[in-house]
């Protein structure tokens, strides 16, 4: 029975079905799709803004292609709603990005229509292209479309991907999603470059089946390259810069994302040319829906919302660890104007946009560009600045080449605030931080801290822009906890910090940045049984305070270590390595570690993930309470 306020959306049940849907009522469709779309996200919380300004574009998708035959690569991935609505997954939207539910992303588990699983920024391009020469290998015949976004087209990888696809005699499009915003506003020549196209009328191209009939004779052939040669002089008249053109893409639009008509037709001109095709598509980000209108940013990942006045549910009592690295940057940047701060497309994510309103010279966005951004700041600091990069834990391990190559070589004073390190909850797999202690121990020259409060956050960015040498400080998603405060001894270079020191303990727990919180609630509730227990905050995790962990052993007969971080090449298999080189240790004590498994961990509520994997506090309690009475 069809639902009266989705009397369209309900009749599609499946992919194709859309077709069914008389050509006069696509607007109506399309205003159903983003009333649900905002329904729905104002109760699971989102990615509303990029989603309601792809709706026209992915139905005109839909229209032009055949799925699951016709491939579709999302970059990102995070407009894709729309696209999971057209194939018949409305239902899975109750339990968006909740765990056991539906992805915010592109799942090929999910469904035969998603093509490609995507979560980061700049790669459907080469996935894409991928799929082309998988299909003329194989022999078949179906069409291949990269959506890519102008904010993606800032991260070197979609130019790398381009290149390969130049001057290919083969069909492959690549439309590009052009809004003027990634997360926050676009910066750069990239976005100079398509703004220069959006206020440039659009021009008729040559249609391909001239040249394809007059190269089928000699004498024609030679017409066919005089007249492409012609039109592309036309065009770099017509088009400043005609950059897609110049790599050897053959350029479409600009066109109105939102005309579904244009679209439609300006694909199926695509879909004839034996060649890349750039589709170049104008679209609003937040169209649609007034406050994802006016404040984009604020829409792009959503937390629940009222869906009158766009205002968050829950109101944020206590500060962030973002707010805090916010707070100690702008003071850190009033004392010292040696201190510069780089971020990645991420100004207001990281905390650093009231930072660029107070020292707008020395703050740097270089688009999504990690790779860059860390060298740009290996550049900063060999001319004598403070760089600061901002980067989000999942994100920063884009630029793993780049910290060892640029920044450790030279062992150069670049300060790394890793913002959403541990679990992140909703976004999944590709966005969980769950690698960075393993990816930056590994490497040389680098030293790596963790703070347990917002206090000892605030005191770690202070040593580390003295500190002259590579450091990054790894902080969490979410409200910083503000216990513990009676606990602030100076930050010494690898020293931890005993916090419970009980002589009658047999167990002690060794925690890293965010779990030491969770340490506190595990000693507290073995003491509520009569078990006595230490407590040490880690706080570096390389160089690891050997002579600690010795002294522990000699004292305790159980150590449990805990980190949000993968075991493997975390800091359980440190403390493991300093008692394996201890004289008699690793016979006296029992090394428990608490970590995260060898696994991509799925999108679900912090908690609950914790709670699955085995580092909230129960689950460690009972663990210890098993191990004691074995």
């Amino acid at each position: 029975m069809a639902d009266k306020q989705y009397e369209l959306l309900s009749e599609i049940e499946k992919e194709n079905d859309i077709k069914k849907i008389p050509k006069e009522k696509y607007g109506q469709l399309a205003k159903e799709i983003r009333e649900f779309l905002i329904n729905s996200i104002s109760e699971t919380g989102g990615h509303l803004g990029s989603n309601l300004g792809a709706v026209e574009l992915t139905m005109a998708l839909h229209l032009a292609l055949n799925l699951p035959e016709d491939k579709i690569v999302w970059d990102v991935g995070h407009q894709s709603y729309t696209h999971k609505l057209l194939t018949g997954r409305r239902e899975g939207f109750e339990h968006l990005r909740q765990y056991g539910g539906m992805s915010g992303f592109p799942k090929r588990k999910e469904s035969p229509c998603d093509s490609f699983d995507t979560g980061h920024s700049s790669t459907s391009i080469s996935a894409g292209l991928g799929l082309v020469k998988a299909r003329d290998l194989a022999g078949e015949k179906h069409t291949v479309v990269s959506v890519i976004g102008d904010g993606s087209l800032t991260g070197g990888m979609a130019y790398e991907a381009m290149n390969n696809a130049a001057r290919m005699d083969t069909n492959f499009i690549i439309v590009l999603n052009d809004n003027n915003m990634s997360i926050s506003e676009n910066v750069g020549g990239v976005s100079s470059y398509l703004n220069s196209i959006r206020t440039t009328e659009s021009y008729q191209d040559l249609k391909d089946s001239i040249y394809y009939n007059l190269i089928k004779t000699k004498k024609g052939e030679n017409v066919a390259e005089a007249i492409r040669s012609v039109k592309s002089s036309i065009k770099h008249l017509v088009i400043p810069g005609m950059f897609f053109e110049d790599m050897g893409l053959t350029y479409l639009g600009p066109v109105d994302g939102h005309d579904i008509g244009a679209m439609t037709k300006v694909l199926a001109e695509a879909k004839r040319m034996k060649r890349g095709v750039v589709v170049h598509v104008l679209t609003q980000k937040g169209k649609g829906y007034g406050p994802a209108e006016k404040h984009p940013a604020r829409f792009h990942g959503a937390e629940p919302f009222d869906v009158k006045t766009g205002l968050p549910k829950k109101i944020r009592e206590k500060a962030n660890y973002t707010d805090v690295f916010s707070t100690v940057m702008c003071k850190l940047g009033s004392e010292d104007e040696k201190i510069v701060a780089i971020t990645a497309a991420m100004p207001d994510g990281t905390g650093l946009k009231r930072f660029h309103n107070m020292y707008p010279k020395r703050f740097f966005d270089v688009g999504i560009a990690e790779e860059h951004a860390v060298t740009f700041a290996a550049g900063m600091a060999a001319g004598g600045f403070k760089p600061v990069v901002a980067i989000y834990s999942s994100f920063l391990q884009r630029a793993y080449d780049q910290m060892i190559h640029d920044v450790c070589i030279q062992n150069m004073p670049v300060v790394f605030a890793v913002d959403r390190a541990g679990l992140v909850g909703s976004d999944g797999e590709t966005h969980q931080g769950i690698f960075d202690l393993s990816y930056l121990s590994s490497i040389p020259n680098m030293t790596v801290m963790a703070p347990k409060n917002k206090w000892e956050l605030s005191d770690m960015m202070k040593y580390a822009t003295n500190f002259g040498a590579p450091i990054a400080v790894r902080y969490p998603r979410g409200q910083a906890y503000d216990g513990l405060e009676e606990f602030r001894a100076p930050i010494e270079l690898g020293k931890a910090e005993m916090l419970y020191n009980d002589k009658d303990a047999k167990i002690c727990l060794v925690a890293v940045g965010s779990m030491v919180e969770t340490a506190k609630e595990v000693r507290e509730n073995l003491m509520a049984d009569g078990i006595a227990c230490s407590v040490c905050n880690a706080r570096f995790v390389k160089p690891i305070d050997e002579k600690t962990m010795l002294e522990i052993a000699d004292n305790h007969s159980i150590i449990v270590t805990m980190e949000e971080n993968v075991a493997s090449g975390g800091f359980g298999e440190k403390v493991r390595e300093v008692l394996d080189s201890g004289k008699d240790k690793r016979d006296k004590v029992t090394l428990v570690s608490v970590a995260l498994p060898d696994t991509y961990v799925e999108h679900g509520n912090v908690a609950k993930l914790k709670s699955i994997l085995g580092i909230d506090a129960m689950s460690i309690v009972n663990r210890i309470k098993t191990l004691i009475n074995k």
